[in-house]
Formats: structure tokens, sequence, C-alpha cells
């Protein structure tokens, strides 16, 4: 009975959190308009997550183009929205997330927008091969495939994830395309997210410029006292959890920039790279979190 309680307080967490990233998705579809600072959309965003009552899972990421992932503004970002943008965002309550992910074309573009319902095709029936039960490998498939129907493909090194307590990217990849794998997926919460890509591009992501956003990788102490501020301010309110230098620099100031410098260093935080086409095409993105529970599959952020 104990394991049930605890199980079932897991479900009421993640349902939370899925309602809460529904109502944001509509939020977003609202505020996300062009030449708004994305400054300024990520810190509406952000805002109306701890508004509603839950946590920023991770900075909201705010792709452009060719930036398929880990962009989120700097405290003195001056970037406007445009071009095919994502917006991706996470709400963590008791330290599950719901994860997702939807695309805007700023431009009016008809390639834009059909590589977005694409995106939103394939997120679709990647989740439909999960309900069936479905291996990695023919879930990637079905994603794959609504890709090359529509004459586009996936970005091949950016696949979906599960999720546990306190740990987004939890160690099961889900691919957007058939990886072989015959592995099926156990109860547990899962995000789905397809990147759809022009077929005349790479299909991969390489690391670029730091990203300013971070996680704590390992404990451990620096000389400077400012650093060990930071570091047990970083611990007790992210935990493991993804977070940014734009939030730090809002508490601590600007020399919250050299502090996080130092722990890098020290190999404390690890500083996640901005993720961007290979080919620098424009890039679309859909996600969904599920859960898993008895074998029956129920998407929580619609």
């Amino acid at each position: 009975m104990e394991g049930q309680e605890i199980i079932q307080k897991e479900l009421e967490s993640i349902r939370k959190a899925g309602k809460i990233v529904a109502n944001l998705r509509e939020y977003a579809r609202k505020i996300v308009k062009k030449d708004v600072p994305l400054l300024e959309i990520a810190e509406k965003i952000e805002a109306e997550i701890i508004k509603q009552g839950g946590k920023p899972a991770f900075p909201v990421n705010l792709g452009i183009n060719e930036y398929a992932a880990h962009y989120t503004p700097s405290y003195n970002d001056e970037t406007l929205a445009s071009g095919l943008i994502k917006v991706d965002f996470g709400v963590a309550i008791n330290g599950f997330t719901a994860d997702n992910a939807l695309s805007f074309d700023l431009e009016n573009n008809e390639t834009n927008k059909k590589l977005i319902k694409t995106s939103e095709e394939a997120l679709k029936n990647g989740i439909e091969a999960a309900k069936q039960n479905k291996s990695l490998g023919e879930i990637g498939s079905s994603i794959n495939e609504t890709a090359e129907k529509a004459n586009f493909t996936t970005i091949k090194n950016l696949s979906g994830h599960s999720i546990e307590n306190n740990n987004l990217h939890a160690g099961i990849t889900i691919p957007n395309y058939n990886n072989g794998k015959t592995t099926k997926l156990d109860d547990g919460i899962y995000a789905i997210e397809p990147f759809i890509i022009p077929n005349t591009a790479t299909g991969m992501v390489y690391d670029g410029k730091p990203s300013g956003i971070y996680e704590l990788v390992r404990p451990g102490n620096v000389r400077d006292s400012n650093a060990r501020e930071l570091l047990n301010y970083i611990t007790e309110t992210y935990n493991t959890l993804p977070f940014c230098s734009r939030w730090l620099v809002k508490k601590f100031g600007t020399r919250a920039l050299i502090s996080l410098s130092h722990l890098e260093k020290a190999g404390i935080l690890h500083q996640f790279s901005q993720l961007i086409e290979k080919s620098k095409s424009v890039v679309a993105q859909s996600e969904h979190t599920l859960i898993i529970h008895q074998g029956k599959v129920e998407v929580v952020t619609e």
C-alpha cells in the first residue's frame, strides 16, 4: 500500500505539472510575436509558471531558425523574436517534470508552416506508436516516416528521453528515426520530441557557443567566498535541474558570472552548448510528455 501511495503522489505531481504546461502553451501562443524581445518572452513564461504553482524545470529555450536547442536569453540579451522559433519549457512539481515544445512561424513563410505542421504530425504519430507498445526503433521510424512523406527529414542526434525525479534526461533515448532498438517503454515518464528539417539539410547538430544554461554535476568546494555562496544557493534552489546565468544575475548581480566561471572550471558545474543544425537549416520542434502507468499511455501536457 505504501508503494502505491508513493506512485500515486508521483502521478499527481506530473499531472499537475502537465496541466500547468497545457495552460502555458496557450499563454505562449498569445505572447510569442515577431520582434518581441526573447528576454521578455522567457521571463513572462517563467513568471507565469511560478504564478500557476509550478517551478521552471529549466530555463525557457527560444531557438530561432537553425538554433535547435539550448538557447536561452542572457540577462542583457537584445535579440528579437523572428523566423521559425521554438519555445521549449518545462514545469516541475516536487521534482517531477512535464516537458514540452511548440514552434511558431513569425515570417508567414510556407516552408516554415509546413515544417511546423509536420513536426506536430510526427509527434502525434510517435505518441500513437508508444500507445501501441511499439519498440523504440519503431517509434523513431513512425516519426521519420512522417517527415519523409512531407519531403522533410529529422535531426538524428537529438531525441526524446525518459524523465525521473530531478532528472530531466534520465537515460532512455527515444529516437527520431529507426535506430534498430527493439526495447519497449516500461512504466515511467517520457518526452517525445521530433526535430524536423528540410531533406536538403545535414540532419545533425553541433555544439555552438556556451548557452548560459548550467547543471550541477558534483558536490565540491572553492576558495572564493562569492562562489561558495552561489553554489549553496544553486544546490538548495535547483538541485540537479538545469538553471541559467540570467536567473543568478537577477539575484546576485553580475558578480554571479565570475562565480559561475569558478564553479565551471572546478568541474562542479557543467555548461551546455547551444545546439545548431550543421547546415544552418531551419528547425521545427514539437514535444509532449507522457506517462505510462500499468501499461496505459497518458499524454499529460495536452
